[in-house]
């Protein structure tokens, strides 16, 4: 099985670049700019598939307020004028439906659909790993995920690689990378390699989100 999760790689569609983060930490995506990224040009024929994909979410037994929230926000329609229209803040979930009650001859669709089964099937095999397994896939996610993560900083001009990487730490575990190795008694280095695989999975978080946090927020410097 682990093979296996070593060949799913797929489309990710820009699906993970335009998630947001809000102030409680809970992901979501706008369904605005999800829709266009699955092209669809034309708010009006986005709101259809939106309202399928709702219908599903009840019919799945899922409160669909949890998925599918209403917003209003303002847009630019000129200079110094601006126009209310309606949103949807979408969960994960939310917008796997709406990969789904799309228009599937549309290439993006088609591509957000391979993505979201190949998620999916990830999921499964993951959790059907024996710990030592799981434990294994997760530190290697952690290592390919950190390399992407310092050539991202590298780019926005991060140079002290070393006080970078402690932040992470401090942000985690409340403690600079050194004091949490002496308070679990570990050598300098084996953090990562002693870590169980939820231990390692909230590393994996942490390194994922500083990812996208300096991308969102094209934060430099």
């Amino acid at each position: 099985m682990a093979n296996e999760l070593e060949e799913l790689q797929g489309p990710n569609i820009d699906f993970e670049r335009i998630k947001k983060i809000d102030s409680e930490g809970i992901e979501y995506w706008e369904a605005r700019e999800l829709l266009a990224v699955l092209g669809y040009d034309r708010w009006e024929n986005a709101e259809e598939v939106i309202g399928r994909a709702a219908v599903a979410c009840i019919n799945s037994g899922q409160d669909v307020d949890n998925h599918f929230r209403k917003v209003t926000k303002k847009v630019k329609i000129g200079s110094n004028a601006a126009r209310t229209v309606n949103d949807y803040k979408l969960s994960r979930y939310g917008c796997y439906l709406v990969a789904q009650n799309g228009d599937s001859k549309k290439p993006q669709i088609a591509l957000a659909q391979t993505y979201f089964a190949i998620q999916t099937r990830k999921q499964e095999i993951t959790d059907q790993l024996p710990e030592a397994e799981k434990r294994l896939f997760i530190r290697g996610e952690v290592s390919t995920q950190n390399k992407k993560l310092f050539k991202t900083a590298q780019g926005v001009g991060v140079t002290n690689f070393g006080r970078f990487n402690d932040a992470g730490y401090k942000g985690l575990y409340g403690s600079s990378l050194s004091e949490v190795e002496k308070t679990k008694g570990i050598k300098k280095g084996e953090l990562l390699d002693r870590a169980n695989a939820t231990e390692l999975a909230a590393n994996l978080f942490r390194i994922t989100q500083t990812d996208e946090k300096i991308i969102t927020d094209n934060i430099s410097g």
